[in-house]
């Protein structure tokens, strides 16, 4: 009894280890972005600022066209995710419901293909949307966040179409409805909760995407968000450290409040993928 007790305590203190480690960073981003610029300065930094201002928030929209790159970085993520959808959505139906070797194997390549770094494949990359005269455009950014998304879109909804008894599509095979129909009519309304928080997870990937925007687009007029926080810091490497604050703490909050929203269904995507045969 004292070691299942012990054990748990010790549980409980990893992971709130954990969480003060992954809410760290966060919460000094968010000091940072409400001192003066006296107290950045201060060689006695303190968690909460002695005297909060707004300053920070107003230089950042006065250095850099944050309103612009966040539309740029809305368009691309909104984009990507909502065709990364819908391309599979199908793909996952058809992976799920017919298990041949031919499906084993896309399962397989989806999983091994998210182990490729980005440095592996971003020079195929630039090659292909040069041919296809898609650098520097949103275009050629959300056909790359397209790819880059649809393999873990494919694995998250897998589970989900797993999770559906087969016997409301046999059901309506008999009524007479054919795979499309069904799959319109009867799986997809039950795979809501999947296909949103797919969407939603897809989305927050491309908002929070760096290296291939940075790659990609070359105008200021095009960058997004991500990259456009970068002007923060100059030439010589120092930092505009309260306006780069604050920026980076805006173009946070989109993320962390879509997570909040959709953390639970993810779990319990993956779960579904885990359990059923």
């Amino acid at each position: 009894m004292r070691t299942s007790t012990t054990g748990r305590v010790g549980q409980y203190a990893a992971l709130l280890a954990y969480l003060v480690f992954l809410a760290f960073p966060f919460l000094w981003l968010v000091s940072t972005a409400f001192k003066s610029p006296r107290e950045l300065g201060s060689l006695h930094p303190t968690w909460i600022p002695r005297d909060p201002t707004l300053d920070n928030f107003r230089q950042a929209f006065d250095e850099q066209p944050l309103l612009r790159a966040a539309g740029n970085s809305l368009l691309a993520a909104s984009a990507a995710a909502v065709i990364a959808v819908l391309i599979a959505t199908p793909l996952a139906y058809v992976m799920a419901r017919h298990r041949t070797r031919l499906a084993k194997a896309a399962t397989g390549w989806v999983v091994v293909s998210q182990a490729f770094p980005l440095v592996l494949v971003i020079i195929p990359l630039f090659l292909v949307l040069k041919n296809l005269r898609l650098i520097n455009s949103l275009a050629g950014l959300v056909l790359v966040y397209v790819v880059w998304a649809l393999p873990f879109a494919l694995w998250m909804l897998v589970g989900y179409v797993r999770a559906v008894p087969t016997d409301l599509e046999e059901a309506a095979a008999v009524d007479g409805a054919g795979r499309l129909r069904t799959l319109v009519s009867v799986t997809a309304p039950l795979l809501a909760p999947g296909i949103v928080a797919t969407a939603l997870f897809a989305f927050i990937t491309a908002w929070n995407e760096f290296f291939f925007a940075l790659v990609l687009l070359k105008t200021s007029d095009k960058q997004t968000l991500p990259v456009v926080l970068t002007h923060f810091i100059g030439a010589e490497g120092v930092a505009d450290l309260g306006p780069l604050a604050a920026a980076a703490f805006l173009a946070t909050l989109p993320s962390l409040i879509i997570f909040a929203i959709i953390q639970r269904r993810i779990t319990g995507g993956m779960l579904a993928g885990a359990v059923k045969s």
